[in-house]
């Protein structure tokens, strides 16, 4: 009996001592594949913070004098990505950096700044184009020179404060909904307008109406700043539709042909990744 007792405790033994074996070796895999799996993902969240730390530093790195050229190359990527197309080589070849008015860093964009910055771009007939106010027969009323293109009402206002020296004698229209009838706006056109400063959806309007004339426009500006929300002219989704629409119809053919620039005014995202590596060779 003793020794029948004796087999039996040694089967069990025999039976559990390989379940112990199995179980540590199942462990010790468990522990590896813990080990391999947090280090893959210390890496790959090391990757992933590195990825971020390149897109923060291609978002915070702003020009607030932008040169032509960083002015082109921001104006095309916007352009292609909010129409979805692609430019053909012919436009490219047209859409240089001279459709492009490059501003002057010794004027900063603050107070009056702006209209300054359109003395230097009207050279020597600055006085002409945009101060006097009589007709003539040049001059066809409703037919500004300088048009300004901005986010809202209240930023269009901001931008007419800033050309005040220039509107002292020809005064500069409000091209925005805000308060104002398009009748309203309609019969003031129908004088000399040197200066226009609006939104996109009422300065469309405007010009459908043929109450806003083009042949005498030879630079649009566009407000980049943004509002207290983050969004700009070129990223407020409604504002941003109605403007590209506004230019596809009746700018972007007058940039090709060389009859009209562009200013982005404010400070822009630029593409210093490029810069970067330039650096580094």
């Amino acid at each position: 009996m003793g020794s029948g007792k004796e087999k039996q405790h040694k089967k069990k033994q025999f039976h559990l001592q390989p379940k112990k074996v199995v179980n540590s070796k199942r462990k010790k895999e468990k522990v590896k594949k813990t080990r391999s799996s947090s280090s893959s993902n210390g890496e790959s969240i090391e990757n992933v913070k590195s990825k971020i730390k390149v897109k923060d530093t291609k978002l915070i790195d702003i020009v607030r004098f932008p040169t032509a050229a960083q002015q082109l190359e921001f104006f095309h990527e916007q352009y292609q990505s909010a129409n979805r197309i692609q430019l053909s080589s012919l436009e490219l070849d047209s859409f240089t950096e001279t459709c492009m008015l490059e501003l002057n860093p010794d004027h900063a964009q603050i107070s009056t700044a702006l209209a300054d910055h359109m003395k230097v771009a009207f050279g020597s007939s600055w006085k002409e184009s945009l101060c006097e106010k009589e007709l003539d027969e040049k001059i066809d009323p409703g037919q500004p020179a300088v048009l300004v293109i901005s986010l809202s009402a209240l930023r269009s206002c901001d931008f007419l404060r800033e050309l005040r020296p220039l509107t002292s004698e020809c005064r500069a229209a409000k091209l925005f909904s805000k308060h104002m009838k398009i009748e309203e706006q309609a019969s003031t056109l129908k004088n000399r307008v040197n200066i226009a400063s609006g939104t996109p959806s009422r300065i469309k309007r405007l010009i459908d109406v043929e109450a806003l004339g083009l042949s005498r426009l030879a630079v649009i500006v566009l407000d980049m700043k943004t509002d207290a929300k983050g969004y700009s002219l070129l990223t407020l989704p409604q504002v941003r539709d109605e403007f590209w629409d506004l230019y596809r119809n009746y700018f972007h053919q007058r940039v090709l042909e060389g009859a009209l620039r562009i200013c982005l005014y404010d400070e822009i995202p630029v593409n210093v990744k490029k810069e970067k590596s330039n650096q580094d060779e």
